[in-house]
């Protein structure tokens, strides 16, 4: 049975134990206020997700505000990645998954022969994917799309390469060999970030967008903080990550025709306002066919989705999904997001827009 908590009720990070999966990138941060909307719809007893490792820091946050201020709910949720998370949705393993891509036509056909109905796509968490580079002396760098591409391919072998000092004037580009970073395990946001790269780097990159690196690797790295920790720990390397995991690395500022945008939640923002639905999904899927030339925006970003059944056989699932999937996207719930991991908290539009499919989330 739904209720409603009264008032505003203001979580401690880390007063609570979280229940996570072996996929975890990292520990949450503690001492971290975590606010929840006032009349929060409340539901007792389980709710399992699993999927996504880069929603699983704001995962935490959001697990944590939740429960604290609705003590008979029961969250758990396991950072397995996004390909296994939607393998144990399709299976009725757990209640919701999160994703780094969305489903597609297989998977979706699978998903709703578990759901006996349309499967939803909800983007509740955006956050630009970071290009963190390892070079002493060097803060940023200018890097186009064909150079990317060519850095991570291998065809750019050394630092100073004359295709990179065009776009970096007055840099001291050291003679260094180029090491690139790609993940070790199947990944939504090699997934995100070979997308970005097949769509603006034309034959610089002829490979399809997938979430297992295209390539022999050079150096690789288990999740967000296994790429992070071999940038960290090499010279000359150069890697993709979501962002939350590049604080206090260099990081280089990207984008396609010219133009060079710096990484932020706002600019990231920009890119998924822009972009359409995915053709083909049902009234309340908000699958995205991302927009990588939208004016004024840093288009390597990773958008996570919660993955749900339109209709649960159980009241009880559906009642769980539709409360907590609803904090997921309140203002407060963004906001505690964007504090935790650096993510870019949806315009009030894109949630009313969302909210509405979430609220149509039912039973039978």
């Amino acid at each position: 049975m739904a209720r409603h908590r009264a008032g505003t009720v203001i979580a401690l990070l880390g007063a609570l134990a979280l229940a996570t999966g072996c996929g975890s990138d990292d520990a949450v941060r503690g001492g971290q206020e975590i606010p929840v909307p006032e009349n929060l719809e409340c539901f007792d007893g389980p709710l399992s997700g699993a999927g996504s490792s880069a929603q699983e820091l704001a995962m935490q946050v959001w697990i944590a505000g939740y429960q604290t201020a609705c003590d008979d709910a029961q969250i758990y949720y396991d950072a397995i990645g996004s390909g296994g998370g939607r393998s144990q949705f399709i299976d009725g393993a757990v209640d919701f998954a999160g994703s780094d891509a969305a489903m597609d036509e297989g998977e979706l056909e699978e998903a709703r022969q578990r759901c006996g109905s349309e499967v939803v796509h909800i983007p509740a968490y955006v956050v630009p994917i970071a290009v963190a580079f390892n070079l002493e002396g060097v803060d940023t760098l200018n890097l186009g799309p064909a150079v990317l591409a060519r850095l991570f391919s291998g065809d750019i072998t050394r630092w100073n390469d004359p295709a990179i000092a065009a776009d970096n004037p007055g840099v001291d580009l050291p003679d260094l060999p180029v090491v690139p970073v790609s993940r070790s395990d199947e990944s939504g946001t090699t997934e995100n970030f070979t997308s970005y790269l097949a769509a603006a780097a034309g034959e610089d990159w002829p490979y399809e967008p997938d979430g297992q690196w295209p390539l022999p690797p050079v150096e690789a790295g288990q999740g967000n903080s296994g790429v992070a920790q071999a940038v960290r720990g090499g010279r000359g390397t150069i890697g993709y990550l979501e962002a939350s995991h590049a604080e206090g690395m260099a990081t280089a500022r990207i984008g396609t025709g010219g133009d060079f945008v710096a990484l932020s939640p706002e600019s990231a923002a920009r890119i998924v306002e822009a972009s359409p639905r995915r053709a083909g999904g049902g009234a309340h899927d908000h699958a995205l066919e991302l927009d990588y030339t939208a004016a004024d925006s840093y288009p390597a970003v990773l958008v996570s989705y919660e993955i749900a059944c339109l209709s649960y056989e159980d009241e009880h699932d559906a009642a769980a999904v539709r409360a907590f999937l609803s904090y997921l996207l309140s203002d407060e719930g963004q906001q505690a997001a964007a504090e935790e991991s650096g993510s870019a908290p949806l315009p009030a539009g894109t949630r009313a827009e969302l909210m509405a499919s979430v609220e149509a989330i039912s039973a039978g």
